[in-house]
């Protein structure tokens, strides 16, 4: 059942942006008869020897902070690079998600394990297409997601059912963390990004195994995974630099505009590095 809706929140907000910005249709998802036109958002201008920052959000369409921090981030900071970096935003990557407030798409396939090629999900194959010409050309790649009450509540026992395993209870951290890369790390530039939230919002401590969602804590709101071969959306390009965000947003601690907030001063915090790091 739709609970919200595409056009009104996210579409409207990217036409505002064409007479600004350079707007472009990468691909289009049809589930019945539903049509959602999937789009990115760019600087506009002369690109030619700027490095490239990649930006994702809506991956998981339920994670709202993803998606409508991306848009905040283009309607306040996008301009700001102009002849500094070329900055690509894919602000809603799963529209019918965002609309059902979903993990996985109408198959029942979760697009942040399916950034591959000949990938299973719409979502994600529209992106592995729009990103293929530029895949050397990325720099960083920022990709914007929440870890909620529902994912223990909803998501993972769903899963558990859908593979036929157990379900194991887990726990639900509180704050913000980011996974970097554990085959390509960078920890430099995760803790750039770590520094800049900290002004914003909460960090997200290691449990009492030193662990954030079972993987060890590698620096202070800091674990890895190998993004490409679990098929994340932070490893659809050869980006040095790359991260996936989370926020708790049902934190008592945080509120919705906090959230926001941290995925922007997150992006800019992680494009401002790697502008460091290129020059």
């Amino acid at each position: 059942m739709r609970r919200r809706s595409y056009a009104d929140d996210v579409l409207a907000r990217i036409d505002a942006f064409r007479s600004r910005l350079d707007v472009v249709q990468y691909g289009e998802l049809q589930y019945d008869a539903e049509v959602y036109p999937l789009f990115a958002v760019r600087n506009r201008g002369q690109h030619d020897g700027l490095p490239l920052m990649l930006v994702t959000g809506g991956v998981h369409g339920y994670e709202t902070s993803g998606i409508h921090g991306a848009l905040q981030f283009i309607e306040a900071h996008l301009a700001d690079y102009a002849g500094q970096a070329d900055v690509l935003v894919a602000p809603c990557v799963s529209p019918w998600g965002y609309e059902r407030i979903q993990r996985w798409n109408p198959d029942a396939i979760d697009p942040n394990r399916s950034f591959r090629e000949d990938s299973p999900a719409g979502e994600s194959a529209a992106l592995m297409r729009l990103v293929a010409p530029l895949r050397d050309r990325v720099l960083m790649h920022i990709d914007l997601h929440e870890t909620t009450d529902s994912d223990e509540s909803e998501f993972r026992p769903a899963r558990a059912a859908r593979d036929g395993q157990p379900f194991v209870a887990g726990g639900i951290p509180d704050g913000f963390y980011l996974v970097d890369d554990s085959k390509r790390p960078q920890p430099a530039f995760q803790q750039a990004i770590i520094a800049a939230i900290a002004g914003v919002t909460h960090i997200a401590p290691a449990d009492a195994n030193g662990e954030i969602i079972g993987s060890p804590v590698v620096a202070p709101g800091v674990i890895q995974f190998p993004v490409q071969s679990l098929g994340l959306c932070a490893g659809a390009t050869n980006a040095r630099y790359r991260t996936t965000t989370e926020v708790y947003p049902d934190s008592p601690r945080a509120t919705p505009e906090q959230c926001n907030a941290a995925q922007v001063a997150a992006v800019r915090a992680a494009i401002d590095f790697a502008l460091k790091k290129s020059s």
